[in-house]
């Protein structure tokens, strides 16, 4: 079909865009019924991709640009670093937008769930695509709250740049160093911006120091601001020596003007360019776009996206200093030659379309109606449609290749995480190279099966509460909408309380299961009923114990004997599942047949400890034994290792470990004490007091328990003025004191 498409280069002519629909030619008028966009009401929208203004390109341009002039990019932050606001004036400024959305009012684009709008924070993180200056710029809003790290880390999973904002006053926070780790570990080439540079309390050298300090980051001033807070009017460009000024008399921003620095108007100025232009000489332009990828250092520019300034300098920072797809080297290509390969990131479930799901194309193209198979789920699939994603509106069209982030339905199995493939033998093919690859690599295997099944690392929840339907006949209502839930957002498990039969939701904090209740109720029509917020707690044991136990049963004519013998043992290594361990004396033959009814066992022991039920972590066990009669089914072999591992960990000395969180309190020095107080009462561990400008930041650790409901009993201590930040730093044993408190409350004794 895309050949047919040429007929939009109308020999350098233009053609206003209202009057597409009405050129005198079916072939176009087919393909733009495929483009038409989605658009509800309420905000008003630009045109397509690439029909900016009244110009129009090609529409193979439109839809597939050369790769060298793809950016795929997130951005990322802090809570309330003001992401979301300078996303809207990026879209603005690109043409996507008539009108600038504020968090305040609710009504910006990337924010379009409910949630997101009434509470002023992002959730889910929203994938955008525009155009700058002739570059395609897929951009990703990302969320700063610790309940939903889990969007931040897939979504940069299947980026090839990252922006980082910083609010001027505060500079490096703790989810900044959160956000900056992950990443790290996905090698993200970034660059900074220093946000809210109108802000009382803005300091452009502490910001810059902090990220110094804090990120053990090289930063590379680009930009210095002229003046700070309320007399920040404007940048100077430090490569080309020139001012960039914005009109005051402007409400939208867009009217600014260069000016070079003159000596005999901006002495100081002038004096303080040089010398940061100095330290630049040697890295100008194409050096800074290399060290940028090389990671050796960052960009650094400034603005107010609130004010409305610094933005369309930071989108040509975009487009000469963040990587092309072809810029970044996936070792994984090799492997697929020019055969699809593509990662589904992300899942939506949108009423009328079912399932939306995003994927980063990393080789070959995807069309509507394409069957590809899914490796993880070992599953074919057909596409159906194919969208281009622009926040919660989406525009149909005929292909995508390489280097683009596309948006496919149609895919009825296909989850967070999962490899895309055109056909099974195409994975296999891959899989050999890998193999091969790897042989030569001194025979490292499992990292080519690894980087074959790349997908997001899923954390392991901390609180769990009980939901109940309004009713018995709800009952599949309500599991159809967890499982669909379940499908979009990883981080969420739900499990079926085996003594009460209740359905336990599971997630990362308050914030996190809050939304999903709500979700629940404004998404799928559902009144549920949430039981208290409960910890979620592991088990350990402290000695090592032996077991046996022997499974008898006669089903039908068939006996099913079984004689097993095991050992459990603490281990210093942390390990969330049981180390599996087989003494020599266990024949290969034996566990030919029988290794995997084993280990499902252990594992099943192991979910429920007999303390208080919970996971046990940091446990070895060792199969001594293992006696089975002929005929012995797997099921029951299963069952007499899980019932003789669980008689070994009640025989042991068993300990209750607790979550720690990491804490940072930013409060005003005139509320340091009744904090540092309260904290003191839920067995807080401060490790250090720092200044931050005006404020105080307060760094500890916290047992969770103790934590629950904070923020309201903050907000009356400080009148509303302190914040903070919470992450899961480690799991901790109990003191005996607290643990038999937790015990006897547990069964009902206090």
């Amino acid at each position: 079909m895309l050949s047919n498409l040429r007929i939009f280069a109308v020999s350098h002519q233009t053609i206003p865009s209202v009057h597409i629909n009405n050129i005198c030619c079916y072939k176009v008028r087919a393909s733009l019924k495929r483009l038409k966009p989605h658009v509800p009401l309420g905000r008003n929208y630009s045109s397509l991709p690439g029909l900016i203004g009244n110009d129009i390109k090609s529409l193979h341009s439109i839809i597939n640009p050369p790769i060298a002039k793809i950016r795929n990019i997130g951005i990322m932050a802090h809570i309330d670093a003001g992401k979301t606001t300078t996303t809207e004036r990026i879209l603005y400024y690109s043409g996507y937008t008539r009108s600038l959305g504020d968090v305040d009012d609710g009504d910006t684009v990337t924010d379009f769930m409910a949630q997101e709008r009434e509470r002023g924070i992002t959730i889910q993180s929203a994938a955008v695509t525009f155009d700058w200056k002739g570059y395609r710029v897929n951009l990703i809003d990302t969320p700063g709250h610790v309940d939903f790290t889990l969007e931040v880390e897939r979504c940069l999973r299947v980026l090839d740049g990252a922006v980082a904002i910083f609010d001027a006053s505060a500079g490096v926070e703790a989810q900044t160093l959160t956000v900056w780790r992950q990443a790290d570990k996905h090698n993200i080439p970034r660059i900074c911006f220093l946000n809210k540079m109108d802000k009382t309390g803005a300091s452009f050298k502490y910001a810059v120091e902090s990220i110094r300090e804090k990120l053990k980051a090289k930063p590379l001033l680009l930009q210095l601001p002229i003046g700070e807070a309320k007399t920040f009017k404007g940048v100077v460009d430090v490569v080309t020596k020139e001012k960039l000024l914005w009109n005051s008399n402007s409400n939208d921003g867009k009217d600014f003007e260069r000016k070079p620095l003159l000596e005999m108007s901006d002495p100081e100025l002038l004096k303080e360019t040089t010398e940061a232009r100095n330290a630049l000489i040697e890295q100008l332009q194409t050096a800074i776009h290399r060290v940028t990828l090389a990671q050796t250092a960052v960009p650094v520019l400034c603005g107010s996206a609130l004010k409305n300034k610094g933005i369309q300098p930071l989108l040509d920072a975009v487009t000469m200093y963040l990587p092309s797809p072809e810029e970044r080297n996936y070792e994984f290509l090799q492997w697929y030659k020019d055969d699809l390969c593509a990662l589904a990131f992300k899942v939506l479930h949108d009423k009328q379309r079912g399932p939306l799901v995003f994927m980063r194309i990393y080789s070959g193209t995807i069309k509507p109606q394409l069957a590809i198979h899914n490796v993880n789920g070992n599953c074919m699939e057909r596409i159906s449609r194919l969208l281009l994603p622009f926040a919660d509106q989406h525009v149909e069209i005929p292909s995508l290749t390489a280097g683009n982030i596309a948006l496919t339905v149609g895919l009825k199995h296909t989850a967070t995480g999962d490899t895309i493939v055109s056909s099974k033998s195409s994975a296999l093919a891959a899989a050999r190279r890998a193999e091969r690859e790897g042989e030569k690599k001194h025979g490292q295997n499992k990292e080519a099966e690894r980087v074959l099944l790349a997908g997001v690392e899923i954390p392991e929840p901390v609180f769990f509460c009980t939901i109940e339907p309004p009713s018995v006949s709800k009952q599949p209502d309500l599991e159809h909408a967890l499982k669909c839930l379940q499908r979009e957002d990883p981080s969420l498990k739900v499990r079926l309380d085996p003594d009460s039969g209740q359905t336990v939701l599971c997630g990362m904090g308050e914030l996190h299961i809050e939304i999903i209740h709500d979700r629940i109720k404004r998404e799928y029509g559902l009144e549920t009923y949430l039981g208290p917020l409960q910890v979620a707690y592991r088990e350990t044991i402290l000695n090592s114990v032996c077991a046996t136990d022997t499974l008898d049963r006669t089903l039908g004519d068939k006996r099913h004997l079984v004689t097993v013998e095991v050992e459990a043992r603490p281990i210093e290594t942390s390990s969330v599942t049981p180390v599996i361990e087989y003494a020599e004396s266990i024949s290969e033959g034996l566990l030919k047949v029988s290794q995997e009814a084993i280990e499902s066992g252990i594992h099943s022991a192991c979910l429920q400890g007999p303390l208080l039920g919970s996971p046990v972590q940091d446990v070895a066990i060792t199969l001594h034994s293992l006696t089975i009669h002929p005929g012995t089914s797997t099921t029951m072999i299963s069952a007499c290792v899980s019932r003789c591992v669980q008689k070994a960990l009640k025989k042991a000395d068993k300990q209750v470990l607790e979550p720690l969180m990491s804490l940072e309190v930013t409060v005003a020095r005139d509320y340091l004490s009744p904090v540092l107080a309260d904290l003191a009462q839920r067995r807080g561990n401060i490790q250090e007091i720092q200044t931050r400008q005006d404020n105080k930041v307060v760094i500890g650790f916290v047992p969770l328990a103790d934590i629950l409901g904070y923020s309201t009993v903050l907000r009356t201590l400080t009148s509303g003025s302190a914040t903070f930040a919470l992450e899961l730093s480690a799991y901790q044993a109990m003191n005996s004191q607290d643990q038999n408190t937790l015990l006897n409350r547990r069964s009902g004794l206090t």
